[in-house]
Order: structure tokens, then C-alpha cells, then sequence
């Protein structure tokens, strides 16, 4: 893709979307902070299932929020016609802050959580400190999404591809 056709996909995007550089909309960041946690739940999901401990419950959860997050961007802009390795690059910089933030709230309050990381799928507290991370971190990195997208980083740079 040219810089040519780059520049007037983002232009045409900005115009029918209403977001990017000073006008990201909240729907979009929520739509980007909704990615890692998607991988995040799963995960967490698993490892208590599977009866991981603590740690490698966290590792996954971890690693499935960032597998699902730079999934979501990197087909979306090879879609758009991107090449692997640019695809990779984009999906880098549009997701990495976004997730680590998101990540380090939910895992946070979780551990944080008395007796939440022994809880089991069956216990209302497994739940509840599970939700209320997400949404604690959501409430966060929804801010943190929505101001990378407005100063042309995170999915600013993805918006550039459709």
C-alpha cells in the first residue's frame, strides 16, 4: 500500500468514523480494550479449571490477552491488504500498551482479591473478583485506548489500513 493510498484511507476512515488524531471515539476504544480481555477471561478460565496454580494460571491469562489482542488487529489489517510482516509490526504498536495496562489492573485486583486466586469455578468470589477486575481495568484502559487513538497511536494505526 502506497503512502498515497495510506493517507486517503485514513482521511476517508476519520470521515465516515469520527475518530482519529483529537476525536477517537469511545466506542472504538472500548472495542480495542475488549480484544485482550477476551483472551484474558479465557485464560483465566482454564487454568482454574485445569487447577493450574496461581502463576501459571496468570501466565496464560496473560498470554492469551495478548495472543487475542494482536489476533483481532492483525487480521483486520491483513484484510486490508497489509503484508504479514507489516500486519505484525501495526498490530505491535496499535495493542501492546493497551493490553499491558489492562493486564496489570485485572491481575492486580485479582491478586490483590482475598482468597481469590484459590477460588474455584464453582465460587461466587472466583466471579466476582474475575468481573470486577475486568471491569476496573476496562474502566481504565479504556481512557489510556481512546487517548492513543487520538494522538495517532495504538488503533489510530490500524484505522490507517480500512
Amino acid at each position: 500500500m502506497t503512502l498515497t493510498a495510506t493517507a486517503h484511507n485514513h482521511a476517508a476512515h476519520q470521515a465516515h468514523g469520527g475518530h482519529g488524531l483529537g476525536s477517537a471515539s469511545w466506542g472504538t476504544a472500548a472495542k480495542a480494550t475488549l480484544h485482550c480481555l477476551t483472551g484474558c477471561a479465557i485464560g483465566m478460565d482454564i487454568g482454574t479449571a485445569l487447577l493450574w496454580g496461581n502463576i501459571r494460571t496468570m501466565i496464560l491469562a496473560i498470554t492469551l490477552a495478548f495472543t487475542f489482542g494482536y489476533s483481532f488487529t492483525l487480521f483486520a489489517v491483513r484484510r486490508a491488504g497489509l503484508d504479514w510482516k507489516s500486519a505484525v509490526k501495526v498490530a505491535l504498536a496499535a495493542d501492546t500498551v493497551s493490553i499491558a495496562v489492562m493486564e496489570l489492573v485485572n491481575n492486580g485486583i485479582i491478586a490483590l482479591t482475598p482468597g481469590a486466586m484459590d477460588a474455584h469455578l464453582s465460587d461466587a468470589l472466583f466471579w466476582t473478583a474475575l468481573l470486577g477486575g475486568f471491569a476496573v481495568a476496562f474502566v481504565i484502559t479504556t481512557p489510556v485506548s481512546k487517548w492513543m487513538i487520538g494522538c495517532g497511536k495504538g488503533h489510530a494505526v490500524v484505522h490507517a489500513y480500512h
